[in-house]
């Protein structure tokens, strides 16, 4: 099957190529080129619905399948940022390292050293107009440094539930288990099941 990800990021291109190997998984700009998706909603729902729906409509095409995901971290202690600017809180053209060091920074001028916050990933799925929406969630702390060289984004800072290591440090096996996005894809293949 023929999965189109609405995204041009390529942490989650490489995640979602590995979370669905039996598919045929490419990224919107291989069948379009590069362009770019205002992302004006205020939930991560409303952005994923937003990106998903404008890709459908380019490709013009009844039978493919069209997935995009919106997610970000949200720390509570902070005012729940940065939420759904994660990925440009340190500005329009900021790099997952700079919004790394501007959460860092934001925790360091509270004192921070260590808070509960929470990733949220919401995938949207349109098909032959129709479009759908899950959730998954992950639970753990930040921290006001940065450990390990794996993942991607807010990853270095972010202890999950249950361990004792940042998910720079864990295993990308091991993160692939319980992340937010695995959760919310694997209600995704439940719904893609449904409708194909």
């Amino acid at each position: 099957m023929r999965i189109v990800l609405a995204t041009g990021n390529k942490g989650k291109i490489k995640e979602f190529k590995n979370l669905l190997p039996n598919d045929d998984v490419i990224a919107f700009s291989e069948l379009l080129g590069e362009m770019e998706i205002i992302e004006d909603a205020d939930t991560f729902k409303g952005n994923a619905i937003i990106k998903a729906q404008t890709i459908f409509e380019k490709l013009n095409d009844e039978n493919v399948i069209v997935i995009s995901d919106d997610s970000g971290i949200t720390v509570p202690a902070l005012n729940n940022e940065p939420g759904i600017y994660s990925a440009r809180y340190a500005g329009e053209d900021a790099s997952d390292k700079d919004n790394l060091y501007k959460l860092i920074d934001e925790l360091n001028k509270k004192d921070i050293k260590e808070t509960s916050a929470y990733y949220t990933a919401c995938i949207a799925i349109v098909h032959k107009n129709e479009t759908y929406t899950v959730h998954g969630w992950m639970h753990g702390q930040v921290i006001n440094q940065t450990r390990g060289e794996k993942g991607f984004g807010y990853d270095p800072m972010f202890i999950p539930n249950g361990f004792n290591e940042t998910l720079g440090e864990l295993a990308h096996e091991t993160k692939q288990a319980f992340s937010h996005r695995s959760q919310a894809l694997e209600l995704a293949k439940k719904v893609i099941g449904v409708i194909l």
